[in-house]
Order: structure tokens, then sequence, then C-alpha cells
């Protein structure tokens, strides 16, 4: 019996030694060819961006967006590069959910006249953003079955992305049978939070046992951005507070490269005022709505997550909807904008007394590049902390990094544009040379 239990046990240890070394041997194989296909998919709640890149290269071949997945209107802008030329391909359709989106990707990827490969079989990489990896993951892994199964189990952490990064992991692992699949997690960036920072002030045993504390999120925007700033700024020892504000927001308090404080907090649900989630709000509104109103958690849960933040305050989601209703007068909108930016000077307030300084804040991600009005109101009335914007240089339209604080302004403003699916890329190529 136990010589048949040892037989058993050997050969599961060969098996198991013959599949790492199979892996190991495909990730050499990827890195000996001059070039290395690394397609990345960002899947956010309403959205899906995505980018084609030849690592180490660090200019996409192409490039894409879905916009209002799930939501009326939906249009993909896809985007193929050749040399200094672009070529533009919009379409105006229904995409149900990020399953059918990323279904129309691959279409567009090896489409006979403008797709910039002929097979799937030719992406050696697929690098997926994933918002959640709780204390299991630190840092970016090779996607197994394993790995697969602990995201899942973060669900209820992330309920409006998790999902949805899962569902771009089996759609990609269907049609990219021969990549390797990478996750890179919105969390580990806030890995460098001390404890006073990422602790909750409830019983040990909650974060001993549960491993309950702050997380953070949008980490892979906020490390990209901020050493953007830096370099920008020729300052490695840079002080920064990062402002990431799409239909998720959150902002960052990062000194030296290393964070040290993040808005959102366990979930994604703490902090900013968002597209349709609460952001802070005191417990005992819970509390009273299950015991005095009759919501069970469930309806909580869709109200603080769904229902909330710009969407309960006007019925919009998206920005520029709310955009043009405060252009036409709609009180509502108004107060809701007020409340939005609000909220941003509060935390870049804190932030300054955590980082004792400051040399920079950096406005980033669809609103926080685009939206003039949002960075006037943030950055308004904040002369004493050397918080000075230049009116005339925030509403011009520009590409790439560039500062829109007056000239005697000690503490620069700038726009720093995200480019998260850079940054997926070069941690995938990282991890497999490794």
């Amino acid at each position: 019996m136990k010589l048949k239990t040892f037989q058993i046990g050997f050969q599961i240890f060969e098996l198991l030694f013959h599949r790492w070394s199979v892996f190991k041997l495909s990730n050499r194989q990827i890195l000996k060819l001059s070039r290395v296909n690394i397609f990345v998919v960002n899947s956010g709640s309403s959205s899906i961006k995505y980018q084609l890149f030849k690592m180490p290269g660090k200019k996409p071949i192409c490039s894409g967006l879905l916009e209002r997945v799930g939501l009326e209107g939906s249009t993909i802008t896809h985007k193929v590069f050749i040399g200094e030329d672009e070529k533009v391909i919009k379409k105006d359709l229904s995409i149900a959910d990020h399953e059918a989106g990323l279904k129309e990707v691959a279409a567009l990827l090896t489409d006979k006249e403008t797709g910039v490969i002929k097979d799937p079989a030719e992406i050696d990489v697929a690098g997926h953003r994933v918002v959640h990896g709780g204390e299991s993951f630190a840092a970016t892994v090779v996607i197994t079955e394993e790995v697969k199964e602990e995201i899942k189990k973060l669900f209820p952490l992330a309920p409006l992305h998790n999902a949805a990064n899962y569902t771009g992991i089996q759609v990609a692992e269907k049609i990219f049978t021969k990549a390797v699949q990478v996750a890179v997690f919105d969390t580990a960036f806030h890995q460098t939070m001390p404890e006073k920072a990422f602790r909750y002030a409830i019983p040990q045993s909650f974060y001993k046992d549960l491993r309950i504390r702050v997380y953070g999120f949008h980490g892979t925007s906020h490390k990209y951005v901020s050493e953007q700033a830096a370099e920008y700024l020729h300052n490695p020892n840079a002080k920064i507070i990062t402002i990431h504000l799409g239909n998720g927001c959150s902002m960052a308090a990062v000194n030296a490269g290393r964070c040290v404080d993040t808005s959102m907090g366990f979930g994604p649900l703490s902090g900013l005022v968002m597209g349709t989630r609460s952001g802070d709000i005191d417990p005992s509104v819970i509390f009273h709505l299950v015991d005095e109103v009759g919501y069970d958690l469930d309806k909580v849960k869709a109200l603080l997550n769904k229902q909330s933040g710009m969407q309960g305050l006007t019925g919009f989601s998206d920005m520029r909807d709310i955009s043009k209703a405060v252009a036409g007068g709609d009180r509502e909108a108004e107060m809701a904008y007020k409340m939005y930016a609000y909220r941003i000077k509060k935390y870049i307030g804190s932030y300054v007394a955590v980082l004792n300084g400051l040399d920079a804040i950096v406005f980033t991600a669809g609103v926080g590049e685009n939206d003039a009005n949002i960075r006037e109101r943030v950055c308004s009335n904040l002369d004493f902390m050397g918080i000075k914007l230049d009116k005339e240089k925030n509403d011009l339209e520009a590409a790439g990094i560039r500062e829109i604080n007056s000239n005697e302004a000690p503490v620069r403003i700038l726009i720093v544009p995200t480019n998260e699916e850079l940054e997926i890329a070069q941690q995938c190529y990282e991890l497999l040379r490794k």
C-alpha cells in the first residue's frame, strides 16, 4: 500500500515537473524571437481597451476602444498604425457584453483588408488587466486554472470588474490558443503602503484571519502616470498626487515612486464620487436602510455599486452626458459636478498632509484628461497650497503630457495620458524574461 502511494505521488510530481519544464521552455522560445507579440486586454466596467505591441517596442501596431458596453449607443474605434500613418475604423453597433465585444475585436485583428495578424496563433502573450488580486497576488503572474479560481473567489470584492476581467481571460484562451495568458493586478502598486495606511480600525483578527485591509485599485494607471510625471519633472523623488478619473475614480499619494496612500479600499467602492458608485459613505446609512427601510444586503450592494454616484445624482453615468446637462442649465447636474470636484479637493488636502509637501498633481484617464471644467473646479481656491491653474492652458486641447498650472505656481498641475496597456505589456514582457 505504501509503495503504491509512493508510486502515485512520484507520477504526480513527474507530471507537474514536465508541465513546468514545458512552460519554462515556451517562455524562453518566446523571448528568442526578435519581436514578441503581446496583446493587452483591459476590460473596464463599461469599456474594453486593447493594444497589440511588438515588444520590446513601446509603440502599438494597433489599438482600440469599445465604449458603452452593455449600454445604448455602443461604439468601437479601432486604429491600425503603419509607420507614421494611422487608419481608423469606427463602428456603431450593439455590444451586449464583454464577450461579444472581444469577439468583435478579434474579427478586426484578423480582417483580410485591415488586419494586423493573419492568424490568432501569431499572438505570443495575452496580458490581462485584473482589478482585484487580494493578498493572493502581489505581482504579475502567468494564468493557470488555479489563478483563475482565485480570481473568481475575488468577484465579490470587485463586482463590476473582476467578472469582466475573467470573461476576457476565458475568451482570449479560446481565441489565442498559442499565447501565454498573463494577469496584471491593479492592486499590486499599492502594496508599498505602510501598515498604518492599509489597516482598518477593527479587531485584529479581521486582518490576520480574513485579510480585510485597504488594497487600492487603478494601480497600473497610478504607477504609469506617476513614473511619467517624475520623469517629466526630472525628479525621481517627487511627491505626487495622481488623480484617475474615469467611470471609476481614485487617487494616490506617491512619494519617490512608492504609493503611500490611496482612496479606494478593500473593494473599489470607497473614496471619490464615481460613475455609478457612491464613494465614501457613512456605514450608518447602510444600517438604516437595512433596519428601518427594509433593504436586504443585495439591494444595498446594487444601490451603492450600480445606482449611485453620478448615475444616482443625475440619471447619467457618462460625464459627457452630464457636462451637456450642466451646459443646458440642469441644476441637479450642476450640483453633482460640485460634489464630484469637492470630494477630489478634500483628498488633495489630506494627501498633501500625508506627503508633507507636494511637487505635482496629475490628472489622468477619460475625465481627467478631457474635462477642463472638472479640472478647473478641483484646482480652484487652492492657491495657499501652491496650486494655481492657468485657465487658458487648461482649456487648450493638446496631445501628450502638458502643464496647466500658472507659470509662477510652485506646484505643477499636469495632464498625463494614462497608458495602462503599455504598462501591462511591459510587465508581461519582464515576467517572461525572469
